[in-house]
């Protein structure tokens, strides 16, 4: 899979999440399972009437930036009065794209300071999320925050307190978990039809060039480079670095396995309904491609579950050498059962019987999404419980974490999830949080 055909699949995704966005007639969902909405109490009056304009302010306006942008102004019932960036190029690009004239600004506390903004879209690298995500909700703004939910886990359980303290309404940017495929693959998996579950694999393959080497020099004009830096080390300015290529050094990002476990892990979570692997063993490193990130290019995760007294075994696989993938698919997830295995993408899913077996689907059981974004706009409103809330996206990011962990540590790990500690490595639970740059702190919630 090449990086123009991962951008194309994950535009038909976007694509097939919009369509449902626009229907609508689908009933919210409610409370069926961990990766659906539930109500939360109405201590909290809602801010915006059901005939308002939501007041949103945009923070973080490359890429994802823009693309949410063209994705929540097409709703009668936004209205978008701020875009942040420290990149001058980005912020004027996404004025433009908003279609109106919303203010611009460099500095996102700018923004969380204005009293008419109902909520935020945060779509920064990944080592800011949880400094803005936490301020944001003690601003008294509801936060859409794109996946990974965070860089370390202590900043994503810090987001989640912070939500729930100021009684937030939250999403991760998931959007697949919204699609009819992902409800029905869990409809099916939790109906018994596949027998026992003993192993499942989620994986990526793509066919990617290394970036090279190039020299370090001064950042592009119109950029705070220092700002966007922010937390995270002071370093010379790389291209690499910068825009889409920060996710493969870490400093700011986790690599391809955080970049997308919270869209392929979640099926498995949410269809076997599980909240956190007991046991993590990672292997992997730059074997295939010859530049200067510093993420693995090839990398191998066993994670060990266990629920009601029995096991089963996640396997994520990911290579940047070949996109040839497992099952003649650059990207799934597998189910392997007694009766039969299941073999899902975003949008498909096959069931290959064993010998011998037949296999009849159930029918359908869980309530469809209105959409992942309309969802959260529509909880705004409401106050409900959006299906992918701070909560659920601090469970699906931590497996990315945990797995970068033991490859940092080269050590198989033992996680305790209620405690949300390493036990048998205590030196390892130095990596669950990370220093600040001064003057940046994790905000204290």
């Amino acid at each position: 899979m090449t990086d123009r055909t991962r951008r194309e699949f994950l535009a038909a995704s976007a694509l097939a999440a919009a369509a449902q966005e626009a229907t609508p007639a689908r009933a919210r969902a409610q409370g069926q399972g961990r990766g659906a909405p539930t109500q939360t109490p109405k201590s909290e009056a809602p801010r915006v009437a059901a005939n308002e304009k939501i007041v949103l302010g945009f923070i973080g306006t490359g890429g994802m930036g823009t693309g949410l942008i063209n994705t929540f102004k097409n709703f009668p019932d936004v209205k978008i009065a701020a875009v942040c960036d420290v990149y001058e190029r980005h912020r004027n690009r996404a004025q433009s794209a908003t279609g109106g004239k919303p203010d611009t600004y460099g500095d996102f506390r700018k923004v969380l300071d204005r009293r008419d903004l109902d909520a935020v879209v945060v779509a920064t690298p990944d080592h800011w999320h949880a400094i803005i995500a936490i301020l944001a909700c003690q601003a008294g703004k509801d936060v859409y925050c794109e996946k990974p939910l965070a860089h370390r886990v202590r900043e994503t359980r810090a987001m989640v307190t912070a939500a729930e303290k100021s009684q937030r309404v939250t999403q991760m940017g998931n959007l697949i978990h919204a699609g009819e495929n992902y409800h029905r693959v869990v409809e099916i998996v939790r109906s018994g039809v596949l027998g026992t579950i003993s192993k499942t694999r989620v994986w990526l393959a793509a066919d990617r060039k290394g970036m090279g080497r190039p020299k370090d020099g001064a950042p592009p004009p119109g950029c705070d480079y220092d700002f966007w830096l922010g937390p995270a080390p002071k370093r010379a300015f790389n291209p690499n670095r910068f825009t889409f290529n920060w996710r493969y050094f870490w400093d700011y990002g986790g690599g391809i396995l955080t970049d997308f476990c919270c869209h392929i892990v979640d099926l498995v979570h949410w269809a076997m309904d599980v909240d956190a692997p007991r046991t993590i063993s990672a292997l992997g490193g730059r074997y295939a491609l010859d530049d200067n990130a510093e993420v693995p290019d090839t990398l191998e995760v066993a994670y060990e579950y266990e629920k009601g007294g029995r096991k089963f075994l996640m396997v994520w696989s990911h290579t940047d050498a070949n996109a040839h993938g497992i099952e003649n698919q650059g990207l799934g997830i597998l189910f392997q059962g007694t009766e039969a295995t299941l073999v899902a993408d975003y949008n498909h899913y096959r069931i290959i019987p064993a010998k011998g077996r037949k296999i009849d689907e159930p029918p359908k059981s869980l309530p469809r999404s209105v959409g992942h974004h309309r969802e959260w706009l529509d909880a705004i409103k409401s106050r409900a419980r959006c299906s992918c809330h701070f909560g659920y996206g601090h469970q699906l990011t931590t497996v990315g974490n945990l797995g970068n962990i033991s490859l940092w540590t080269g050590e198989k790990l033992q996680w305790d999830p209620v405690a949300e500690r390493i036990t048998n490595h205590p030196e390892a639970n130095q990596y669950l949080t990370k220093e600040y740059r001064k003057p940046w702190t994790l905000p204290s919630v």
